[in-house]
């Protein structure tokens, strides 16, 4: 039996998330392989090349168009991964882009229409959906073991320093808290819930630039609450609670996380830790890999409706608070 040759990636963009992102083709070996890095710099291009042993490097349209890549990760800022993955699909590759795929849910439907057009696999890389942890825990609430869904407790904050420029608060460049760390929360309540809310209720601070820094919402679904925040002002739990009428699930980091339990009143009845070896976007790897090489159009891990029922329901939570237009 032949043996599948491993699927070709390249990377745009070369920043922290890039980074970690390639450090974890060490873990997928004969899987996958990261065969080019492009970026704005030629010296960043070379630099980081040069670190992950990268074969080619060059500038964003040289990973477009090359013969070489199978699927190109868009790790560039928000304002850009509709370009960049417009580009990328045209130039025919398979595409993961970076959480949030877009900014608007707009700026998707068109993306997801060109994939169809180009019959091309498109998938957004909330890689928290592939791990083993989350993935354990949604597995839990499927088979009934805290009962009936009734509440999600989710929050995301780190502090980060202001500046304009900074990309995380960056007007031109779709910063905000929402954008940045809120979208995890919101897509694990869409996923928990499955359905959409019936009302939005949202509370924001702002920056000096009018950018969102801290922000709690309150989502009312049929079956039950989701209390979610996100900020760059504090430090938050950063702790996943999935509560139904009999326990609930904790998934502390749940965005990254490893480990979740289930809780019966006080007692903790059951414990799932992972053993990654790497930073665990190799799960995200491993799994887009299998897909393309299987050649599908989406993700079942990631499906581009659940991507568009996100990017509205945050359309709907911006609309609730303001702050600069995307």
């Amino acid at each position: 039996m032949a043996i599948a040759a491993p699927i070709r990636w390249g990377i745009v963009g070369a920043g922290r998330i890039a980074h970690q992102f390639a450090a974890d083709f060490a873990h997928v070996a004969g899987e996958a392989e990261l065969v080019m890095i492009g970026a704005r710099s030629p010296a960043d291009a070379a630099a980081f090349a040069s670190r992950y042993s990268v074969p080619n490097y060059g500038d964003y349209q040289r990973v477009f168009q090359s013969d070489g890549v199978d699927i190109v990760y868009i790790a560039t800022p928000h304002s850009l991964h509709a370009e960049h993955a417009r580009a990328a699909i045209i130039a025919g590759k398979s595409v993961l882009c970076e959480k949030p795929i877009t900014t608007t849910e707009e700026e998707l439907r068109a993306l997801a229409n060109l994939a169809g057009q180009h019959g091309r696999y498109l998938v957004e890389g909330m890689w928290t959906f592939f791990l083993p942890a989350v993935s354990r825990a949604l597995e839990w609430v499927d088979r009934g073991r805290i009962g009936a869904v009734t509440q999600l407790r989710a929050d995301f904050g780190y502090p980060i320093s202001y500046c304009a420029a900074r990309r995380e608060y960056a007007v031109a460049l779709a910063g905000g808290a929402l954008l940045e760390m809120g979208v995890y929360p919101v897509s694990l309540a869409l996923r928990l819930f499955g359905s959409d809310p019936l009302s939005v209720t949202s509370h924001a601070r702002f920056a000096q630039n009018g950018v969102e820094d801290d922000l709690s919402m309150l989502l009312d679904f049929e079956l039950g609450t989701a209390s979610l925040a996100t900020s760059f002002r504090s430090k938050l739990p950063n702790i996943a609670y999935l509560v139904g009428t009999e326990g609930y699930i904790a998934i502390p980091d749940f965005w990254r996380a490893r480990e979740c339990s289930l809780h019966v009143l006080d007692q903790c009845v059951d414990r799932f830790a992972d053993s990654r070896a790497g930073n665990g976007f190799e799960y995200e790897i491993r799994e887009v890999s299998r897909e393309v090489r299987n050649g599908l159009h989406e993700s079942a891990w990631v499906p581009l409706a659940h991507s568009l029922r996100v990017q509205s329901l945050m359309d709907r939570i911006r609309s609730g608070f303001g702050g600069p237009a995307r």
